[in-house]
């Protein structure tokens, strides 16, 4: 098989495999082509090149139906796909789900108050454990009040 093909790496420039600068570098150009092919894929939905290597491009979207119908339609986007510069070696398209990421604008607490019922059980619970450690920890969590 042929070296991967790094698409805007410049003419001299060599790194080791799995340098931070090299991965970093990679990022960047997938982040480069996720612009540069956006247009050209179907909408509404927000695609994003997780790898391209060996004339395959895989990219990953949050919609089941937009990527079925890409991946059916792939022979018609690889035709527009090539015409970018950089893609010329395109031969294939493997398009992923990807999970959708959400962002709450409050900090969500994970830790909730333990009635008092729950502490003195778990005080109870501390006498009669044999190994001083769990007794510890039981009586330990007990006493945390939110």
């Amino acid at each position: 098989m042929s070296e991967p093909n790094n698409v805007f790496q410049h003419k001299g420039q060599h790194k080791k495999p799995g340098s931070l600068s090299l991965l970093t570098t990679q990022v960047t150009q997938w982040k480069r082509l996720t612009k540069l092919i956006q247009p050209l894929l179907p909408q509404p939905e927000q695609w994003q090149v997780a790898c391209y290597q060996h004339g395959v491009l895989i990219i990953t979207g949050e919609n089941q139906a937009m990527i079925s119908q890409l991946s059916y339609l792939q022979k018609h986007y690889i035709t527009q796909l090539v015409q970018l510069e950089g893609l010329q070696d395109l031969r294939k398209l493997q398009v992923r789900l990807r999970n959708k990421v959400t962002v709450s604008a409050e900090p969500v607490s994970t830790t909730k108050a333990l009635s008092s019922e729950t502490r003195a059980q778990l005080r109870s619970a501390a006498e009669f454990v044999n190994d001083p450690k769990l007794s510890q920890a039981l009586v330990r969590l007990a006493s945390i009040k939110k």
